[in-house]
């Protein structure tokens, strides 16, 4: 019923400090989790190593976002590298470059049928983190964000912005109720189960925030509440509290490429929890996964400005006149990193002609690079800075 990610059967039926399973009345046993926190959590020796560590790699990722230009504008390639690692672990096989090239408009036969998939991701995240300004994180707008991932794509027949009424399960391709390697929670259960989650999240009960962001991505993922979407919402869950909590000031941890790299262990750690209450594990993988990603998003962060300022300092020595026109368009690339002659006329407030003599120029410098190989309705990207965000293979083959 629901893709296969875990390939070992669970042996457990008995109680954990996740929860206990629950013989159903067809027979199969469902697993209804116990309230968070854990009872009795362990946060000292390695994991309170780990969780200094994980706390400085995030502040020095957001102190390095917040000193880059606009920062705004750069959000926008963190946000759509996020959103095609997530959507990746669920099987789509659009690439960073497939989604900038469909948000451009650049209609291609060779697209994947499953970039509107991504693209939903990025509009859901930009929905959440909007109505977070007015709504606190909730069971509502978790809601919310689901109808607007499942809109007019693949799952959505299944019941987009409504918990399931149905039982859903986890297991191999042809896996059934009996052959499952995990049963969430039944329907009746769900509602509660949730409500839970919300209550646990608005607690003042003194949790470290990055601790409480792991807990409660793991207790989602547990739940399952809808038929599809459930491990993008849960994962876009972890950016909102990031975000809301202000542990970041933008969402600029793309941690799905840490699952998407450990994708075994990741699952493996969340079953460990429902199989043997193994809480402090799954923390610890997690926290290491937060440094980790967070060192290599600075470093992001870090070539940005290096590359922004080399291709200013070319534009100021090479375009005389035309240079200030020339720094309004680089500007715009970090927030559209693929554009188009005309994209420039209007941007620039310029003659035809004289947009299309600046993309020349700019393709002249290594600024943008023609990438339909056409003779009429070019597009031309901004190479550099997508590679960045991008394996350069993967860019230079698209």
């Amino acid at each position: 019923m629901l893709k296969a990610h875990y390939c070992m059967v669970s042996a457990s039926v008995g109680a954990s400090r996740a929860g206990h399973y629950v013989r159903q009345p067809t027979g199969y046993r469902a697993f209804l989790p116990a309230p968070l926190p854990p009872e009795k959590l362990d946060l000292g020796g390695e994991l309170h190593r780990l969780l200094s560590t994980a706390d400085r790699a995030l502040g020095r990722l957001d102190g390095s976002v917040l000193t880059l230009p606009n920062s705004e504008l750069f959000v926008f390639m963190y946000v759509r590298k996020e959103a095609v690692l997530s959507s990746q672990i669920e099987g789509t096989q659009s690439s960073l470059q497939d989604l900038l090239a469909a948000e451009a408009q650049l209609f291609d036969q060779h697209l994947p049928r499953d970039v509107d998939e991504v693209i939903n991701y990025v509009a859901a995240m930009n929905h959440g983190l909007a109505r977070l300004r007015d709504l606190p994180l909730s069971v509502r707008l978790i809601r919310e964000i689901h109808a607007e991932l499942l809109r007019g794509v693949r799952g959505g027949r299944l019941q987009p912005g409504e918990l399931r009424t149905s039982q859903n399960w986890i297991g191999p391709a042809g896996c059934t109720l009996t052959t499952a390697t995990f049963i969430p929670p039944p329907p009746h259960a769900v509602p509660d189960a949730l409500g839970a989650l919300e209550t646990f999240l608005h607690n003042d009960d003194q949790l470290p925030p990055l601790i409480k962001v792991a807990l409660a991505h793991a207790q989602f993922e547990t739940v399952h509440p809808f038929l599809d979407g459930n491990g993008r919402v849960g994962r876009l869950l972890i950016t909102f509290l990031l975000t809301e909590r202000a542990i970041l000031h933008k969402p600029v941890l793309y941690l799905s490429h840490y699952f998407k790299r450990n994708r075994q262990e990741y699952y493996e750690r969340l079953q460990a929890v429902r199989d043997r209450g193994a809480w402090e594990e799954w923390l610890a993988f997690f926290l290491r996964g937060v440094a980790e990603v967070a060192v290599e998003a600075a470093e992001t962060a870090r070539k940005i400005l290096q590359l922004r300022e080399r291709h200013r300092s070319a534009i100021t020595d090479h375009l005389g006149r035309a240079s200030g026109n020339g720094h309004k368009v680089l500007e715009s690339l970090y927030d559209r990193p693929i554009v188009g002659v005309n994209d420039v006329r209007a941007l620039t407030g310029t003659s035809y002609a004289a947009a299309n003599t600046l993309v020349s120029r700019l393709a002249e410098l290594h600024i943008l690079e023609e990438m339909t190989g056409y003779a009429r309705n070019r597009r031309f990207r901004y190479a550099e800075y997508i590679a960045l965000f991008a394996d350069a293979d993967v860019v230079a083959s698209s």
